[in-house]
């Protein structure tokens, strides 16, 4: 976003991904001590976490080298990438190629296809707009959906699959994914990258998927038909909301609505008394842009419910982000949010929510009569910060579906 603004000759290098720390049955102590102990040498976390996508997003979308969103932290191989970015940024400095010049609608939806195929995070729907915004360009939710119905779900990649990024640059890498999607018509080979050629020029010396590989599913049998990433509309979010959907039999969810005001006392409930949950749609408001602020990660939520037993018996509603940990049915991003005055904020402990995956609808059984007379009894929570950098950002932040940016 920075290099977009400034629009000044630029790459972005990314610091390199985390060595596969692996699962394990252990004991309370060996768990204690992992805690104290956690990270096998530096770098970001190894699956389709946040970092990892958006490091493909930007490989893809050409403001990164090759390899350059793949590689472990750990390896020497970092320290040649650094200086070969530092020979492409000559060279980009040389011709006055600059991030307007690489960042365009295509390269967008280079980046968009990459992140879906993969099964990327919900998060970089916030981000890419952002970076589109940044640019002066526009994406929009239903631009993501257009993408997530025209591309497979190929990648066997953690949390939901097997494999982490560690197990994916052996057999190639991001250039080698890139290359697959080439000539499965899928990339726009004409996008400038940072490297100066094109997309489909670069692409002759990737390599191809390794043989006999099992983290990326041929395009003829995926995973799933579509991305995981959908973007549901209803009367709860009628400006839009996120989800991410990895398993074809997550399709169908209604149940009462058990409302929170934040993820704390949904937290203290769950703890006490998680029996309370099963067959309910869990609604957590008060955590988007303005209402957090800054649009907390329900990581904590969804893992509680994950630990208690109850995944597949419990929906999950915010306006907050989502957890790349997340499983079943869970949707965030919720626009408007609540503190807003969106409908989520209308919703009531009992209310029948219903979860279409398949019509990607989100609905509270109520008429839209029902919603206008809460409207009207409806006051908006104080913000949470009233002075300092808080308050400024709750002021200036868009909206989720607008990427969150403070700039406009």
């Amino acid at each position: 976003m920075a290099m977009g603004r400034i629009n000044l000759p630029s790459i972005m290098h990314y610091g390199g991904t985390i060595k596969d720390y692996g699962d394990l049955v252990i004991s309370v102590d060996q768990r204690n001590n992992i805690i104290r102990n956690p990270c096998p040498g530096a770098g970001a976390c190894g699956g389709m976490y946040t970092s990892n996508p958006m490091a493909f997003a930007i490989e893809a979308m050409g403001m990164s080298a090759p390899y350059n969103s793949s590689t472990q932290k750990a390896e020497s191989f970092k320290l040649c990438d650094i200086e070969s970015d530092a020979y492409d940024l000559k060279q980009l400095i040389e011709l006055d190629l600059k991030p307007r010049d690489i960042i365009t609608q295509k390269s967008l939806r280079n980046a968009m296809i990459l992140v879906m195929a993969l099964g990327g995070s919900t998060n970089a729907v916030l981000d890419l707009i952002a970076i589109a915004r940044s640019v002066g360009l526009e994406l929009t939710l239903d631009d993501f959906q257009k993408v997530s119905d025209g591309v497979p779900f190929l990648a066997d990649l953690k949390p939901g699959g097997k494999f982490v990024m560690e197990d994916l640059h052996k057999i190639g890498g991001t250039p080698a994914v890139m290359r697959y999607l080439l000539e499965q018509g899928l990339l726009d080979g004409d996008c400038i990258t940072v490297t100066t050629g094109t997309l489909a020029r670069e692409a002759i010396f990737y390599p191809t998927l390794a043989e006999g590989q099992q983290i990326i599913r041929p395009i003829e049998d995926p995973i799933k038909s579509t991305a995981p990433i959908q973007i549901f509309y209803g009367n709860i979010a009628p400006e839009g909301s996120v989800a991410k959907i990895t398993r074809n039999e997550d399709i169908y969810f209604s149940g009462p609505a058990l409302v929170f005001e934040g993820e704390e006392s949904m937290l203290a409930a769950i703890s006490e008394n998680p029996t309370i949950f099963k067959g309910k749609v869990v609604v957590i408001r008060g955590e988007g842009p303005k209402g957090g602020p800054g649009m907390p990660e329900m990581l904590a939520s969804t893992s509680a419910i994950m630990g208690a037993g109850i995944g597949k018996d419990v929906a999950l509603l915010t306006d907050g982000r989502l957890s790349e940990d997340s499983h079943g049915y869970v949707v965030g991003h919720i626009c408007p949010e609540a503190q807003d005055g969106g409908p989520i904020a209308l919703v009531q402990n009992g209310d029948i929510i219903t979860i279409d995956v398949q019509k990607r609808l989100m609905d509270v059984q109520l008429t839209d009569e029902e919603l206008a007379e809460r409207r009207k009894k409806w006051v908006a929570p104080q913000y949470k910060a009233s002075s300092g950098v808080l308050y400024k950002y709750i002021k200036n932040v868009q909206p989720a579906s607008k990427g969150c940016v403070t700039d406009e």
